[in-house]
């Protein structure tokens, strides 16, 4: 395939930031620096209880159960095709942001990343470990998400997963199961080693702790940033979450921060942000919602 120079296709913008990243390595700058700019100095170290399970495990978890879901979704008609829009534009906007989770955990190069959609009405969306992000066909049309509005979810939900919060509350709950037997349980790795595997059979529907979510913020303003995508897009799609929950809650909201907590803290994190959203390449092609039907 021939490419004109500049061509911002995903090939040749991963060209440019592995580029840049031997680039520094042979100038003597420290990998780490190039990360330190955005909001990598607000963001702790993981949590030692991710150590209580292995990444390997909580990985594979989540395979089975993505695969699980695809599958149930696929009998009910309810799994998005590859040329369906919303697809092709979910997968697009991935492909930007992909590239800058490295930084976030090494583990991110060897994930094999998936992207689908699936039809339901819900206002939803999730990334599991290891890469596996769904949408909610519901959440792109009933708040009539922008591509920039995409992307804030989508930093937020891989951030989860960069940051390893699953395997993190797998870890707690383990270590809480096992109680006064850790330490005999930790020396064997025997009935911890079950307890996470339980625990394992519940990512889907699996809640965060509110500091998780408000680090997810964090994470994800700043992928997105870097992909492309304006980081004020969090306050209007937080804004159409507020006005979508003036009835019951969606789950996706189920346990984030008050929306209007969320939204001050996303305007106090814009200033670290907005320059590296200024210095980023833009996405060459732009996607809208899906259509609004009479019965939505």
């Amino acid at each position: 395939m021939a490419h004109a120079r500049g061509c911002g296709c995903a090939l040749h913008r991963r060209r440019r930031v592995f580029g840049g990243l031997a680039g520094a390595a042979a100038l003597g700058t420290p990998l780490g620096a190039l990360a330190q700019d955005g909001v990598r100095s607000e963001v702790g170290k993981t949590s030692g209880f991710t150590k209580l399970v292995s990444a390997e495990q909580v990985e594979q978890a989540a395979t089975e159960q993505y695969g699980q879901m695809k599958r149930q979704a696929a009998a009910k008609n309810a799994l998005a095709p590859d040329n369906h829009p919303q697809v092709i534009r979910l997968r697009a906007i991935a492909n930007r942001i992909i590239p800058f989770t490295n930084p976030w955990n090494p583990r991110a190069a060897q994930w094999r990343w998936e992207v689908n959609l699936i039809g339901s009405k819900d206002l939803n969306a999730f990334c599991m470990p290891g890469g596996k992000i769904a949408y909610y066909f519901g959440i792109l049309q009933r708040l009539q998400l922008s591509d920039d509005e995409v992307a804030m979810i989508m930093g937020h939900e891989v951030a989860h997963a960069l940051r390893e919060h699953a395997r993190e509350r797998m870890g707690k709950t383990a270590a809480t199961r096992v109680g006064a037997g850790l330490l005999s349980s930790l020396l064997g790795l025997g009935n911890l080693g079950d307890a996470a595997l339980n625990i394992g059979g519940q990512l889907l529907t699996l809640k965060f702790s509110r500091q998780d979510e408000s680090e997810a913020d964090l994470v994800g303003l700043d992928l997105a940033a870097r992909a492309g995508y304006d980081p004020r897009a969090g306050i209007s799609l937080w804004q159409k979450m507020l006005k979508a929950s003036e009835g019951a809650p969606p789950e996706f909201m189920s346990t984030h921060p008050a929306g209007p907590t969320r939204i001050k803290d996303i305007e106090g994190t814009l200033p670290k942000v907005m320059p590296l959203y200024t210095a980023a390449g833009k996405p060459g092609q732009r996607f809208g919602p899906p259509a609004v039907s009479a019965s939505s």
